[in-house]
């Protein structure tokens, strides 16, 4: 299971403990709710919530809530309280861990394939607004460029070793790698980067510095940085200064 689904998967169940909470119907605060054999008084008179284990639950639901409501029109009620009743009273579940987890992942994928529709929109309208900038050029690839400063040296090719600094952001401003806050050049061999590093560093003279827009698809695609920064479908922003191209004898 790849780390989005891991961390879908986790969020399931606490969406589940949210719902078994609120059970299956609606209480109501001013109703005076009899104290279950063994409840602990609350010191901390809090109105419909007497007992300490009663305000606890709530606190822990109010946390859980609070960072899964963006998926609370993706997963079934009746099916997370059947489960939960399910699991609590030892009984035969509905399907067997090689199922939940087909479950999970599937699940994942399909946030992370609206996560990235959205971020693909995102990206394109920020494109289309970029492209009009003063100094923007685009290439047929939808990669867009602008050059801070021209170089004179050579261009690399698409099997060359190159050294280089660089700043990552995303577009809205977050910087998620720098090799300049590391205080040392990048060198990598260009076939090993993302297409939009491969067709921009190859218009790029040694001594440029260029501003390069990478759509997702030139970039990490619908797949992003699983548990990175990078999220699925995002359009990426870089600053990217050519120093050398290196011999591969040396």
């Amino acid at each position: 299971m790849n780390t989005f689904a891991r961390a879908t998967a986790t969020s399931l169940l606490a969406a589940s403990l949210l719902l078994a909470l609120g059970a299956c119907k609606k209480i109501d605060p001013d109703a005076p709710k009899p104290a279950k054999a063994g409840a602990t008084p609350s010191s901390l008179e809090i109105k419909g919530l007497p007992t300490e284990e009663e305000q606890a639950g709530y606190a822990i639901g109010l946390q859980i809530g609070s960072t899964l409501a963006e998926i609370k029109d993706d997963v079934d009620f009746d099916a997370i309280v059947k489960a939960m009743r399910t699991s609590m009273n030892g009984e035969t579940p509905l399907m067997d861990e090689a199922q939940a987890r087909q479950a999970f992942e599937a699940f994942g994928q399909r946030m992370q394939s609206r996560m990235a529709s959205g971020n693909r929109d995102a990206g394109k309208a920020f494109l289309d607004a970029n492209a009009k900038q003063e100094g923007v050029q685009v290439t047929a690839s939808g990669l867009q460029y602008k050059v801070l400063t021209a170089g004179e040296g050579p261009k690399p090719g698409p099997d060359s070793r190159v050294s280089v600094h660089y700043k990552g952001s995303l577009l809205d401003g977050t910087v998620f790698d720098s090799s300049y806050d590391r205080g040392e050049p990048a060198v990598f061999t260009l076939s090993s980067v993302v297409p939009g590093w491969q067709e921009g560093l190859q218009l790029m003279p040694v001594g440029s510095k260029y501003m390069l827009w990478l759509p997702s698809e030139l970039g990490y695609g619908d797949t992003g940085t699983p548990g990175g920064p990078i999220a699925p479908g995002s359009a990426l922003v870089f600053e990217v200064e050519l120093l050398d191209i290196i011999d591969e004898a040396e």
